[in-house]
């Protein structure tokens, strides 16, 4: 097994153990956990200091693996998101109102942010793990997201279970944030 396989094997025993990580995506680092285990949603959202009224993203290899997160919409609404994936483009989405996860996944709104990335590291994360999980920038509130390893352990030292040693994609800037529904754009 190479030294990436085993990084990404480590990370699944993390994720499955409540515990968080670290990882790269299409632009900055990542901070993860399992969306099923509420604790760890608690403490990655106390980690990294955010407002829990804002939500946080959802990251998969498929767009399976985001069913139990989000409600069903008609195919013409969701055509564009499904085209735009696998890709750098995140949705907000109507959240399933049936779902048993925790409340902090979507903060005050009635729409989780879903995404399908096309990032090695993150399909063979979520492949591994067989299903999606929590994606939020590796930083504290006000500081810029970390872009390596490096930064990564100099923000959160000794407080995350595992950080996948690999590189991030060639995005510049934070994924854009869409509306599934209005097609708005909520973040550039």
């Amino acid at each position: 097994m190479s030294d990436l396989q085993q990084d990404i094997q480590d990370a699944v025993t993390a994720l499955q153990q409540g515990s968080l990580i670290g990882y790269p995506t299409e632009s900055v680092f990542g901070l993860g956990c399992d969306p099923q285990q509420p604790e760890a949603v608690a403490r990655l959202i106390q980690l990294k200091q955010r407002n829990p009224d804002k939500g946080l993203i959802l990251i998969a290899s498929s767009f399976e693996q985001l069913l139990p997160y989000i409600d069903n919409v008609i195919e013409s609404v969701a055509s564009d998101a499904k085209s735009s994936w696998p890709g750098p483009v995140t949705w907000l989405w109507p959240v399933r109102q049936d779902g048993t996860f925790s409340p902090l996944l979507t903060g005050k709104h009635q729409t989780i942010a879903v995404r399908v990335s096309a990032h090695p590291v993150v399909i063979a994360l979520c492949n591994r793990f067989k299903g999606a999980i929590v994606s939020t920038s590796a930083n504290t509130e006000g500081k810029p997201p970390a872009r390596t390893v490096s930064e990564v352990q100099q923000y959160f030292s000794g407080q995350l279970a595992k950080v996948i040693n690999a590189s991030v994609g060639n995005l510049s800037q934070p994924t854009p944030i869409y509306d599934v529904m209005t097609k708005a754009e909520i973040r550039i």
